[in-house]
């Protein structure tokens, strides 16, 4: 997949693609908002000015749900649209070193949708740690650079303050064989129409189906729900291996899909294509 994605073109099946069938359940009644996954990127928005980073939030509380600590919810409030105006949208990741998550690349984009990198242009926060809303500990922060992957739809942003006390996910540096068994975990929306995030952690399993060369196709192991595959909002979210579910190998992260949750293949850009690459915007 090109640098230059455009998310738009990819349809209804890219979770954060604009779909004029969608809307934003923050944004009812007043506006129908035209994308359906994250936040969009964070190139210069046309008029937008830049924002200043709010003070991250610090929790010194420890992680109190253990089960898959390096889950991460990234949500923004202030998405410019065109014509002006803001638009709520997010989109979900994994933790990968104390101050990096990993996500869709898509997550972050100017008006157009195409993706961009650097500093957002809009505040996007990151919640890492929790497996509901309402859980205490965690950790909050701010993403304060972003660098687009050159292979797929795929980015790695870096957090104003480093996370110690959450053990990231290691990357897979082999191709995975067909057949391969992998966790999902995100935060995406319970419908494909009136998107928002959900409050809890939504998990699932599916099993490789195809290879190409940068992405995975994964099909489910289980009748498809809209808990346990990937919706508007989930894009981004962590293909991994765990034994412990605290530990994990992170193989894949979600790219795009049908429309929840109908049947059909997932599309996941491949971490072991992009691994070295990682390393390197990570000053491993």
């Amino acid at each position: 997949m090109a640098v230059a994605v455009t998310v738009g073109a990819a349809g209804a099946g890219l979770y954060t693609a604009s779909n004029r069938n969608q809307v934003h359940a923050a944004d009812l009644p007043a506006q129908a908002v035209g994308a359906q996954g994250q936040g969009k990127s964070q190139g210069e928005p046309a008029g937008v000015g830049e924002p200043a980073n709010p003070p991250a939030t610090l929790t010194s509380a420890p992680v109190q749900n253990a089960v898959l600590p390096f889950n991460a919810k990234l949500t923004s409030h202030d998405i410019p649209v065109e014509g002006g105006g803001v638009r709520t949208g997010g989109c979900s990741g994994a933790l990968i070193d104390d101050n990096w998550i990993i996500t869709a690349g898509h997550c972050f984009h100017d008006l157009r949708d195409n993706r961009i990198g650097g500093k957002p242009k809009y505040h996007m926060t990151v919640v890492v740690g929790k497996n509901k809303d309402s859980d205490s500990g965690g950790a909050t922060r701010q993403v304060v650079d972003v660098r687009q992957s050159p292979l797929n739809d795929l980015a790695v942003a870096k957090l104003d303050t480093p996370i110690t006390d959450i053990v990231p996910l290691t990357l897979d540096d082999q191709k995975a064989a067909i057949g391969k068994q992998l966790e999902f975990a995100g935060w995406g929306s319970l419908s494909a129409t009136v998107i928002q995030q959900t409050d809890h952690l939504k998990r699932g399993r599916f099993a490789i189906s195809a290879i190409h060369s940068s992405t995975y196709e994964a099909q489910p192991l289980a009748t498809r729900t809209v808990e346990n595959s990937p919706c508007p909002d989930d894009s981004g979210s962590p293909y991994f291996v765990s034994g412990d579910q605290v530990h994990g190998v992170l193989v894949a992260i979600e790219d795009a899909g049908p429309d929840c949750p109908q049947p059909g293949n997932e599309t996941l850009a491949r971490i072991d294509v992009v691994a070295d690459w990682i390393h390197q915007q990570l000053g491993r």
